[in-house]
């Protein structure tokens, strides 16, 4: 076989177009069609990167007579090796892309830095993105910024994650004007410890109001402490007391804030 017919055998294998290989050698789709028909050859650079890419050696390309690779076998390395050792250093990661483009970006896009409608990759943009750090519409990853978005460290209008910072953000550690969390920081607060303008939680603390086993806030309501600067009230309360609260939330709590507000009393 020659060099040419080797790497038409193995760009196909691996489910590639001459458009995407070029696309990951940095060079035109023609020079892919003259390397392949033997009409031209690939510089030393582009021989490397190819040999790295398809997991075979530089013998098995530029030797005719060498019909299959046993290079890695020889190495006494086995083909389940290979891929793990590939993936440890990202130089196992199988570039495939869509050839069907839509919004101006391919359907799908798998590869290190991969950029599709729907992107797999280390790093992922697109408006499905999932990878190591993934931007979408809908993003997964460790991290992870969009509107939606799953992740260890997470951003987005709605945030999921060990660590969330969203307008709606639930985690280990959640901040956001809605926040929801082991430790929780936000507008309205709900967590084991939850800090904000109106918080409940084991610990909370408020501004206008806190409702928990210990609370601190302008009305605090605490079954074992409460601190309150405007009203404060310690045990189970009854329907005097809720009426009480609603009161002085309604005098003293800004307009702006009158969802947060209601959104309190639910928990009265």
């Amino acid at each position: 076989m020659t060099l040419g017919e080797k790497l038409s055998t193995q760009r196909k294998n691996n489910n590639m177009t001459q458009e995407q290989l070029a696309a990951l050698l940095g060079v035109s789709r023609q020079a892919i069609s003259k390397w392949e028909s033997d009409t031209a050859f690939p510089e030393t650079e582009k021989l490397i990167k190819m040999a790295e890419f398809f997991q075979c050696s530089l013998d098995y390309l530029l030797k005719d007579s060498m019909e299959t690779d046993d290079f890695y076998q020889k190495a006494g390395q086995t083909e389940q090796y290979i891929r793990i050792k590939g993936f440890k250093g990202f130089k196992g990661f199988k570039e495939k892309k869509s050839d069907k483009i839509v919004f101006g970006m391919p359907l799908w896009h798998v590869g290190k830095k991969a950029h599709g409608f729907i992107a797999i990759g280390i790093n992922a943009k697109g408006v499905i993105a999932i990878g190591m750090k993934a931007q979408g519409i809908i993003s997964i990853g460790m991290l992870s910024i969009g509107l939606l978005s799953l992740g260890m460290l997470s951003f987005g209008l709605l945030a999921l994650g060990m660590i969330a910072i969203g307008a709606v953000a639930g985690g280990s550690i959640a901040v956001g004007i809605l926040s929801f969390g082991a430790i929780s920081l936000g507008v309205f607060s709900l967590g084991a410890v939850a800090v904000g303008d109106f918080s409940v939680g084991a610990l909370a603390v408020g501004k206008y109001a806190a409702l928990g086993d210990h609370a601190q806030g302008m009305i605090a309501l605490g079954d074992t402490k409460a601190t309150g600067s405007l009203f404060e009230y310690l045990g189970d309360f009854g329907m005097t007391e809720i009426v009480k609260v609603k009161d002085l939330l309604n005098q003293n709590v800004p307009e702006y804030l009158k969802w947060a507000k209601n959104l309190f009393t639910c928990f009265l």
